[in-house]
């Protein structure tokens, strides 16, 4: 069974930092990609980064280019979003998800289907 889990969540001031975790729950042959997605209240759900489970290829939403980065670990099943620089508008439940088809690219973003239960990220002073 492919289960994913988010944390890393919490309370921070403008400028801070966080880093989000997803442990995925089987291993990086078994899926493809990890996409980190936000939902803030009364918006739909926005892509934020991803990342290749087969070349490590990485992609940013112009929101947070340039403040946040993504990463994993093969051998913990990890993939990890840095969020650096947090600005309020970053404020939303952060989401981790994979997909389950081949032969897409990480930000073919409508392909994602098994999805995390989600962890909340607030920046306020």
């Amino acid at each position: 069974q492919l289960q994913l889990v988010e944390s890393g969540g919490g309370l921070v001031q403008p400028g801070g930092s966080l880093r989000l975790s997803c442990v995925v729950h089987g291993s990086f042959s078994g899926y493809y990609h990890i996409g980190w997605f936000r939902q803030a209240p009364g918006k739909q759900r926005d892509e934020v980064s991803c990342i290749s489970t087969k070349d490590g290829d990485t992609y940013f939403d112009p929101s947070v280019k340039g403040r946040f980065t993504i990463s994993r670990d093969i051998a913990k099943n990890t993939v990890y979003l840095q969020m650096n620089s947090l600005k309020p508008e970053d404020t939303a439940v952060y989401y981790c998800a994979t997909m389950r088809k081949s032969g897409y690219v990480c930000y073919a973003f409508p392909e994602y289907d098994v999805w995390g239960q989600g962890t909340q990220v607030t920046v306020s002073s």
